[in-house]
């Protein structure tokens, strides 16, 4: 794949995560019913504060993430939310690949759209298919 081709498939990756990460940011804001009745579900304590905590905290690694001189941290810090979310999920006992694996799969499309925009990450984990 060609450099430019490279990185706007980047962008394409990363678009779709930072779509997914504003939206659910956004929502625990403003912490409608389906986010209040699902953080009681998942065993997580309801009160809009703490759901405007989680919403800021995602917008704010989200935010760093975007940002080219920072991108790579916000990558980690996503990483790290999204982990935790994968453990809530796991603790609940929710479905492998609809709800438990969400967060590896927005993972996956976090770093995968900075490797492939990104050269410093490309050579820190060199992964040619072409040579091999």
């Amino acid at each position: 794949m060609t450099n430019s081709k490279s990185r706007i498939a980047g962008y394409v990756l990363s678009g779709l995560a930072v779509a997914f990460m504003i939206f659910d940011g956004s929502i625990k804001l403003i912490p409608i019913q389906a986010v209040t009745s699902s953080m009681q579900e998942y065993g997580i304590p309801i009160s809009d504060g703490f759901a405007r905590g989680l919403g800021a905290l995602l917008l704010i690694c989200t935010a760093l993430y975007v940002y080219r001189r920072t991108s790579t941290l916000g990558a980690i810090l996503l990483t790290a939310y999204l982990g935790g979310a994968v453990v809530t999920q796991l603790r609940a006992g929710a479905p492998l690949f609809s709800h438990l694996l969400f967060g590896v799969y927005l993972g996956v499309l976090v770093w995968g759209g900075l490797y492939l925009r990104d050269a410093r990450i490309r050579a820190l984990i060199p992964f040619d298919i072409a040579e091999r």
